[in-house]
């Protein structure tokens, strides 16, 4: 899957504003620190996430952001498309195109399928479920233990 750190710390950085900007608006730099990540990093990410409506800004002497919308409304996937992150397992960047010069590779419906899965599972997240744990009805089940099919 091709979740890079962008994805991962915009999940992150958002979390972490649901948590802690329950009254006044949160300054990156206590994210940053809070969440061990580059301020400059972060800061890039937020322009996406305001220009995605994800988040507000608020200028001055208490400045800093808040959520663009409650949490429970705030999918995962939202988030991670916001900074153009994707959950895509092929090498191919389209079904139309091949993984192997022109040809799908033997596996790519495979790898697509999951990344489906993938896109699906993270549809169904919220922010709010980020924080509180995610539901059992959410997570993704397998039918069989994992002994019973070894």
């Amino acid at each position: 899957m091709e979740l890079n750190t962008r994805g991962r710390y915009a999940v992150m950085a958002m979390a972490d504003l649901a948590k802690n900007s329950t009254v006044m608006p949160v300054p990156l730099s206590a994210i940053a620190e809070r969440q061990q990540l580059s301020l400059p990093y972060l800061e890039q990410i937020f322009m996406q996430l305001r220009r995605a409506g994800l988040v507000e800004s608020a200028r001055g002497r208490a400045g800093g952001y808040r959520l663009g919308r409650a949490a429970s409304d705030i999918l995962v996937s939202d988030v991670l498309h916001a900074v153009a992150e994707y959950a895509r397992m092929t090498r191919c960047e389209h079904a139309t195109n091949g993984c192997i010069g022109e040809q799908r590779c033997l596996t790519h419906d495979l790898w697509s399928a999951l990344g489906e899965e993938i896109e699906g599972f993270l549809s169904r997240v919220s922010l709010a479920d980020v924080l509180g744990g995610i539901p059992s009805g959410k997570r993704i089940h397998s039918k069989e233990p994992m002994e019973a099919r070894a």
